[in-house]
């Protein structure tokens, strides 16, 4: 566990490193590509307090209790920084998973982010979970925040309200933000992502029309978003961030239908409608710029609001509902996940979500991915990269998610055409 000592020394270091030429512009969320960051893998015995195997498997991983359907490229890893899988192999060698407990783990995830040129990440805070973290020393997100500063990365908290409690899930963000800003000095970090000179805070799941998506009434949510943007004492206010239902504008759907909803969402500095599941192919992906994107753009316009659509590079959770399909969206070698994107940059956005960094338990995970299914082991179902007929390398989505954010920064033009070698290296040098 870092200590505050050792945090401070990484977080000095990392500004030094913050302000190297090519390194994103933590002052600013014009033009940023972000990635969802978990970070909520364990292993039984990494020293967490809860020792067990948390978010891979109900319980210790076999083919009946996992909760994944994608194996991590973990052949970088030295096998000391992983976790044996008991009972588990890959042709017929021990198998093994990570916790994002160990530093050294989630440091090889930001420094693939530099070597790929990506921008950062939007920091998943479970609001159910913020005693348990604490109480431990959010050692993961002192595992990110160090890895964001040695590598030059951004980083910003992304509250998740699903599943908190009605009545004080505003006054444990509240209190959490402050611990945070005056705690852990998070806002001080060399890359903590501002907008307009204040610190961007994400909150997401208001809206979202579920029980457990808090809060249900709009006039709660205009409080919320009130005190974060003004209201607090100058040093807590932030650019706030909304992730909505997808039809926050029309109120249908995934939306909650009171009419309170749309002034919450027009209190907001920037608008992240959630769209995973939301088409399954690429002729929904054109039907959804058209019906959704190119309309809510314009009315983010018209709100002065930041538009941040989000692109997610396929879909599926047989492990984790049985009931479902395997390869629910299939990715399509990346045709699925580059439509979205150029979609979203020649509509006029000009920042991106892309869902997620390491989310291996609902197949949106874009980190390095087994390609094979020799590759994933030998017991249970894998959705491996190659599961569409393509042979690809592990780190296809890496390089496919930098040339998105070379696309979004300006450095290439949009192309509807998939690329055929995307870099690194780059084939096509940056426009100046």
């Amino acid at each position: 566990m870092l200590t505050r000592i050792s945090l401070v020394h990484l977080l000095a270091a990392g500004a030094l490193l913050a302000a190297a030429p090519g390194d994103p512009d933590p002052k600013t969320l014009d033009r940023k590509v972000l990635f969802g960051y978990q970070g909520w893998f364990n292993c039984a015995g990494d020293g967490a307090p809860e020792n067990h195997w948390r978010s891979w498997a109900r319980g210790v991983p076999a083919p009946e209790t996992l909760t994944v359907d994608m194996y991590p490229d973990l052949s970088e890893f030295a096998p000391g920084e992983l976790c044996a899988v008991p009972g588990m192999t890959i042709a017929g060698k021990p198998a093994y998973l990570y916790s994002a407990w160990n530093p050294k783990v989630v440091a090889r995830h930001f420094q693939w982010m530099k070597d790929y040129g990506l921008d950062g990440v939007l920091m998943q805070r479970f609001v159910t979970t913020i005693a348990r973290k604490r109480a431990s020393g959010d050692v993961v997100l002192k595992n990110v925040l160090a890895a964001a500063a040695a590598t030059g990365r951004v980083v910003a908290i992304e509250y998740d309200v699903t599943g908190s409690n009605l009545a004080t899930f505003v006054d444990v963000m509240k209190e959490d933000w402050k611990y945070l800003v005056d705690e852990l000095k998070i806002t001080a970090h060399p890359g903590y992502l501002h907008h307009n000179g204040k610190p961007v805070l994400s909150i997401w799941g208001p809206g979202l029309h579920e029980d457990r998506h808090v809060p249900h009434d709009p006039a709660v949510a205009h409080q919320m978003i009130d005190w974060f943007r003004a209201g607090a004492p100058p040093a807590y206010r932030v650019t706030y961030m909304g992730g909505t239902p997808s039809r926050w504008r029309t109120l249908t759907n995934d939306a909650r239908p009171d009419p309170g909803w749309s002034d919450a969402y027009r209190r907001m500095d920037v608008v992240q409608p959630w769209t995973a599941g939301r088409y399954r192919d690429a002729a929904g992906v054109d039907r959804w710029k058209d019906d959704m994107i190119v309309p809510d753009l314009a009315l983010a316009a018209k709100n002065k609001q930041i538009y941040m659509p989000v692109i997610f590079p396929g879909f599926s959770w047989n492990n984790l509902k049985r009931e479902a399909p395997k390869n629910a969206i299939p990715r399509h070698r990346g045709e699925f996940l580059w439509r979205q994107a150029y979609n979203a940059k020649v509509s006029g956005a000009t920042v991106l979500k892309i869902a997620m960094f390491d989310e291996v338990n609902e197949s949106t995970a874009m980190f390095k991915i087994a390609a094979r299914r020799q590759d994933a082991p030998d017991q249970g179902y894998w959705l491996t990269l190659d599961a569409d007929g393509a042979a690809l390398p592990s780190d296809w989505y890496l390089r496919l998610a930098g040339e998105i954010t070379r696309m979004f920064h300006g450095e290439i033009p949009p192309d509807p055409k998939l690329p055929a070698k995307p870099g690194p290296p780059w084939n096509q040098p940056a426009r100046r």
